[in-house]
């Protein structure tokens, strides 16, 4: 009987996933049909995760792999150093350091990628206290080494390194927690990535799946051969891992892509009815539109909106000031910056992807760790007003602007005492006091009596994480609130309008 009932499940499921409209390589047809999951818009923070290879040195970024290839007779400008010629820092580097490339190349690092501490179920109890609700591990980054079973590469985490299946791992203590799981794929600037010459040693055919193809030129058209390996890879990733967010990095921002674009998008989604889940493709449409508006979630890194986006969107950051992947003079921001960065996202109408990046061991070093822990400690206590929350008719007031463009994070300060912002459950109003005031008081301009966006009556106002009685009153200057005697958190502190 049991067998004959999971049978009729199976039968059902699958009737079911083929009775809906399926996807077609249509632009117009996916961006009507496509609904961006209320999961993923109720989530609002996960992690993202750089651990590879290029972890090894701990030395630059996560362009090491790059960098440690740019020689003094280089005319090629690295990551990190924009206009500047070689040699790299990175080279000059490794040349001190394990010895030239051609004696000691990329690929030799491998073996000593042994991820012996690497424990997936640790990684995901910090996920878990962080607050986050997905998590999404780089499956593949510019160097070409999978962090997965590939039957398409020998160069991956199974056959070589840690022979492991690592995103496999993820992927299931991910789901033992109720989490959504997505992979990153930024394999598509590989062709572009290493600079490749005879003498560097990258140049021999049995590399070409690591280093890439051999061009005439950089930035060169991806090649048909190339293209056609970069479908399979991403495709296998899908098919075997059926992850719910597929993130995708610039690298595939170019039109000799289109087709790709359509085709994969296509067959996620239609995956995605197979497996009877809601999904999520990422990009970033950087320079090139190679994503129709509403069909995908559109990704801002290292940069937020500076107004409500009708789109849900999401800013992809870094725990690390200087880097993506784990490196020896690593900088944590503050969690202050990050929590203020959380609220000014989610007001827009946006969540955050902030990484991590473990050391080769598979350890995340303590500073990054408590980061996350003081992210979910406030999350604890303010998590009602950021978790399914929806905009409010405006985002906040105050003096401090939001610098947009990519890769602008640097170019935004804190916001101040006089930052406010706002989110709304349902009818419910919440108001995000960016800093403490020193007077113990604040005044919401937006909120005087007469404004257009809120006309209930305010009743009573509670602060998130404390019980005492809240004294206000509304004015035509504004909602004057005297704060309570004590700080329930460390950071931007929630008020709860009622």
């Amino acid at each position: 009987m049991k067998k004959i009932t999971l049978t009729l499940l199976l039968v059902t499921g699958f009737l079911s996933a083929f009775s809906q409209e399926r996807y077609r390589e249509d632009w117009d047809q996916i961006a009507t049909k496509y609904e961006i999951p209320e999961w993923f818009k109720d989530a609002k923070f996960g992690i993202f995760i750089h651990w590879g290879v290029y972890s090894v040195p701990g030395y630059g970024s996560e362009w090491y792999a790059r960098n440690m290839y740019i020689d003094e007779n280089s005319s090629t400008s690295y990551h990190g150093n924009k206009g500047k010629q070689g040699p790299s820092n990175d080279y000059l580097y490794h040349v001190k350091t394990f010895g030239h490339p051609s004696k000691f190349g990329y690929k030799d690092f491998i073996p000593m990628f042994k991820a012996e501490h690497f424990d997936a179920a640790e990684w995901l109890d910090v996920f878990e206290k962080s607050g986050a609700k997905y998590i999404v591990p780089v499956a593949e980054h510019h160097d070409a080494f999978a962090m997965y079973n590939s039957s398409y590469t020998i160069w991956n985490s199974v056959d070589m390194g840690p022979k492991r299946d690592i995103i496999g791992e993820l992927k299931k203590e991910t789901a033992k927690r109720g989490m959504k799981f997505g992979v990153s794929s930024h394999l598509a600037f590989n062709q572009d990535f290493f600079t490749k010459k005879p003498e560097l040693g990258n140049t021999a055919p049995k590399y070409s799946q690591l280093y890439g193809p051999i061009m005439k030129s950089s930035n060169e058209a991806p090649t048909a051969e190339f293209k056609d390996m970069w479908m399979k890879r991403t495709t296998e990733l899908i098919d075997n891992y059926q992850p719910d967010i597929l993130w995708f990095d610039f690298g595939w921002d170019r039109p000799e892509y289109a087709p790709e674009h359509l085709k994969l998008t296509t067959h996620y989604y239609n995956k995605a009815l197979d497996w009877n889940k809601e999904v999520v493709l990422q990009g970033k449409n950087h320079k090139y539109e190679s994503l129709a508006e509403g069909a995908y979630v559109h990704d801002m890194e290292r940069s937020k909106s500076a107004v409500i986006r009708d789109f849900f969107w999401q800013t992809d950051t870094s725990v690390g000031k200087n880097s993506w992947g784990y490196v020896s003079n690593w900088e944590s921001k503050e969690t202050n910056t990050l929590i203020d960065d959380l609220v000014d996202i989610v007001s827009k109408n946006g969540s955050m992807l902030l990484n991590v990046g473990p050391k080769s061991d598979g350890t995340i070093p303590y500073d990054q760790q408590k980061v996350l822990l003081e992210m979910g400690d406030w999350l604890k206590i303010n998590g009602e007003a950021i978790y399914g929350s929806r905009p409010f008719s405006i985002y906040g007031e105050g003096p401090t602007k939001i610098v947009e463009g990519h890769l602008s994070e640097g170019n935004n300060k804190d916001l101040g005492a006089e930052d406010i912002r706002y989110t709304m459950q349902g009818e419910q109003l919440y108001a995000f006091l960016m800093e403490w005031p020193k007077s113990n008081e604040i005044l919401i301009k937006t909120l005087a009596k007469g404004n257009p966006n809120y006309t209930a009556k305010i009743n009573t106002i509670t602060m998130m994480g404390s019980d005492e009685v809240i004294k206000f009153k509304q004015t035509k200057e504004g909602l004057k609130v005297i704060l309570p005697s004590y700080r329930p958190c460390n950071f931007a502190y929630g008020l709860k309008i009622n």
